[in-house]
């Protein structure tokens, strides 16, 4: 068996591991943990950073996916006032992120690409889109604020082809907790607050492991344009020196058994 086989052969049989392994979690309420720029009034506009978030059990996560690329499947077409699907939005006094209308792959990453809360991708009230999202590193939660908490949004993971995987999610943010803070963008004319939920695996229909991309959908009236910000938290994977030492082992261990079937050859 050649080298390369071999290390891709450990990394299967790894992924396949670390997917068995994790324990399956619930959709969960998180504390937000953020350092806001301004202060007062104009606390709602300036830049929001994420500092970590804290678990129902006390443990805190600092650790973060963000999405350094994405796809845009569907989105509708902005022509003016109150049309188009999903757009970039960002606070009145935010210094990070693009406001744009007719979206593009600069404008989502330019506000999902950080952990600024107050740069986020704002839909129309009756706008549908279809967005692939994808993380810079593998994740193995989800977390999710949205402005508002008023509307639905749906979410499903995706595999490294960009194949669908899993369960779709429908999600409404009425029913999430509120994160304890305000936004106001260029978008609106006042703050509103932000409401936030965390998805596990196990919501999106998987087992465990990791997941490296995201779709997320808004199909119209019915879900009211959801204006959201996502991030995932780092999942702990083996690393490829980590992968190249077990490739060493078993690399080891063929050559032992080949050496010890060859003098058994002998013998006889």
């Amino acid at each position: 068996m050649k080298l390369r086989q071999l290390a891709a052969s450990i990394g299967l049989v790894l992924s396949s591991a670390i997917a068995l392994s994790s324990a399956p979690a619930h959709a969960f309420s998180f504390q937000t943990n953020y350092t806001a720029a301004l202060s007062g009034k104009d606390a709602s506009k300036g830049d929001i950073f994420l500092n970590s978030v804290t678990l129902g059990s006390g443990k805190v996560i600092n650790s973060f996916g963000l999405i350094n690329a994405a796809k845009i499947i569907s989105n509708d077409v902005y022509t003016g006032g109150n049309t188009g699907g999903a757009s970039s939005d960002i606070g009145d006094k935010a210094t990070t992120g693009i406001k744009r209308e007719n979206i593009d792959v600069e404008a989502i990453t330019s506000v999902l690409n950080n952990l600024n809360l107050n740069n986020i991708i704002d839909t129309e009230d009756h706008g549908s889109f279809v967005l692939d999202l994808m993380f810079d590193k593998a994740v193995d939660n989800i977390f999710i604020w949205e402005r508002g908490m008023n509307s639905r949004l749906d979410v499903q993971a995706l595999d490294t082809n960009g194949n669908l995987i899993g369960n779709l999610l429908n999600l409404n943010s009425k029913n999430w907790n509120y994160a304890g803070f305000s936004i106001d963008t260029q978008e609106i004319d006042g703050d509103q607050e932000v409401g936030s939920i965390g998805v596990s695996l196990a919501d999106l229909g998987l087992t465990g492991g990791y997941i490296n991309a995201l779709r997320v959908y808004s199909k119209g009236v019915a879900y009211n344009g959801p204006d959201f910000k996502l991030v995932g938290s780092a999942a702990d994977v083996p690393e490829p020196s980590a992968l190249l030492g077990l490739g060493a082992v078993a690399i080891g261990a063929l050559a032992t058994r080949r050496r010890q079937q060859t003098q058994s050859a002998l013998a006889d």
